[in-house]
C-alpha cells in the first residue's frame, strides 16, 4: 500500500476570486464542487495524474495571520520569463513579499489573500515540471520529514540533507515535494496543506492505520462534518487522506 500526493488544499475568504487568480497564474482551468469549493487543474487533465498536483480552494472566514508553512514555487525557463511572469502576476493582483529572504535570485510574492509563493530563477532541475516547480514545506527536521513521507507515499526520494530534502512522483513527472529547514515554529492550523490519496483497490482504513504506525497523529478539531480522514505529520502539519481514486 502507498499514497500519492494529488492536490494541495488552500483556505480562502473568497475561494472563487482566489481560484481565478491561480487559474490565470498557472494557465489552468477552474471547476467547482459547489458553494465554497473551487478546484483548479490543467485543461484536459484526468484526475488524479502525477503530471500535476492540483489545487483545491475551500472558503473559510478566518483571515491569514502568520506565514504559511506550505507554499508553491513556480518554474521559469529564462531570466526574461521570470521577469515577465512576476510582472504578469502583479497585474493579476499579487504583491512582492518580504519573508526575510534577503538578496536571492528568486522573487517572493503573495497572492491576493496573502499566501506566499516564489517565482524561481530558471533551474534545469525544474525544466519539465510544468508551471509548479515544487510544493515546499517548512520544517525543523528535513531528514525526519523525508523519512516519514518517503514511507507514506510511493514517491521517489531525490535528496536529503540537514537543510533540504526533495521527492518526486515515482513516474518522474510533475512537481517536486520539498522540505526546507526553517527556524519558525508551527502556529495554528495550516491554511495550506497536502492532500494524499491511496490507489484504487486499497483499503482506506488499513492505509490510515499504516500512516499512524509511521508517526501520523490526530489533530484536534470537529470531524462531524467531513467524510475523509485528517491526520498530521510528525511535525504537526495537517494533511488529508482522501478516498481511493
Amino acid at each position: 500500500m502507498a499514497t500519492r500526493l494529488v492536490q494541495i488544499n488552500m483556505k480562502a475568504r473568497d475561494d472563487s476570486a482566489l481560484g481565478r487568480f491561480w487559474a490565470q497564474a498557472l494557465g489552468w482551468g477552474v471547476d467547482s464542487e459547489g458553494p465554497g469549493v473551487t478546484n483548479l487543474e490543467p485543461v484536459g487533465f484526468a484526475y488524479p495524474d502525477p503530471v500535476a498536483v492540483c489545487i483545491d480552494i475551500v472558503a473559510r472566514p478566518e483571515p491569514k495571520t502568520v506565514k504559511n508553512r506550505v507554499h508553491l514555487d513556480l518554474a521559469t525557463t529564462s531570466t526574461a520569463h521570470q521577469a515577465e511572469l512576476v510582472a504578469r502576476l502583479r497585474d493579476l493582483g499579487a504583491t512582492l513579499a518580504d519573508v526575510g529572504q534577503g538578496d536571492v535570485p528568486w522573487t517572493v510574492m503573495a497572492d491576493p489573500e496573502g499566501n506566499e509563493f516564489c517565482v524561481l530563477e530558471p533551474r534545469p532541475i525544474y525544466r519539465d515540471t510544468g508551471p509548479i516547480a515544487a510544493v515546499v514545506v517548512d520544517c525543523t527536521d528535513p531528514r525526519g520529514m523525508a523519512r516519514f513521507w518517503d514511507e507514506a507515499m510511493d514517491w521517489t526520494l531525490h535528496e536529503v540533507t540537514d537543510h533540504h530534502a526533495s521527492m518526486r512522483s515515482a513516474q518522474g513527472v510533475g512537481p517536486y515535494l520539498e522540505f526546507v529547514r526553517s527556524p519558525d515554529s508551527k502556529s495554528g492550523w495550516n491554511r495550506v496543506h497536502l492532500d494524499v490519496c491511496p490507489y484504487p483497490g486499497d483499503d482506506p482504513a488499513a492505509e490510515e492505520a499504516r500512516l499512524r504506525a509511521l508517526g501520523a497523529t490526530d489533530p484536534v478539531f470537529d470531524r462531524s462534518a467531513i467524510s475523509w480522514t485528517v491526520l498530521a505529520d510528525p511535525e504537526g502539519n495537517e494533511f488529508c487522506l482522501l478516498s481511493p481514486r
